[in-house]
């Protein structure tokens, strides 16, 4: 099941008026719910891991010694290696607060813990809230407060220590 069948599926169900659907095939289980009582609606999809053939390695091809070395943009990343970037599960619309008069859910410098809300992602007129599955101390917020953001885009980075 890919994306935009899933989306598809969002949307049918959000126009049905159902308050829960659940499907569950070999590889996928999807629960939407709507109509909470809290004004959030949730949709939550879980990927069950399916076991893979192991790859065989491919050599690199040598690269001549006359070749300039990497930029430093090239290396910053190892100075966020420490770190662990939360990704959008989602594509949506990012807000950092739950409602424009409520405070942010984090800021940098806030400690969180596992299950902790971080954000909420608007899909298609449900508002998911998105939950650290880590525990550490929020460094870096990546994306603006109402900006769209694409699947696995990077959103926070956590230092877990």
């Amino acid at each position: 099941m890919d994306i935009k069948e899933i989306q598809s599926l969002i949307r049918f169900v959000a126009k049905s008026g159902a308050s829960e659907v659940k499907l569950e095939t070999d590889d996928i289980k999807i629960t939407i719910r709507t109509g909470s009582t809290s004004g959030n609606e949730t949709t939550y999809v879980q990927q069950i891991p399916v076991a893979q053939a192991p790859i065989a390695p491919v050599a690199a091809p040598s690269l001549p010694e006359t070749e300039a070395p990497a930029s430093p943009a090239a290396e910053a990343p190892d100075a966020d290696s420490k770190y662990i970037t939360i990704k959008s599960p989602i594509i949506g619309t990012f807000y950092r607060k739950p409602s424009p008069d409520k405070p942010s859910f984090v800021e940098v410098g806030s400690n969180i813990g596992k299950g902790d809300v971080l954000c909420v992602i608007e899909a298609m007129k449900l508002f998911n809230d998105i939950e650290s599955e880590v525990s550490g101390k929020i460094v870096k917020i990546l994306v603006e407060d109402s900006s769209p953001v694409e699947f696995d885009q990077p959103l926070f980075l956590v230092d877990p220590s």
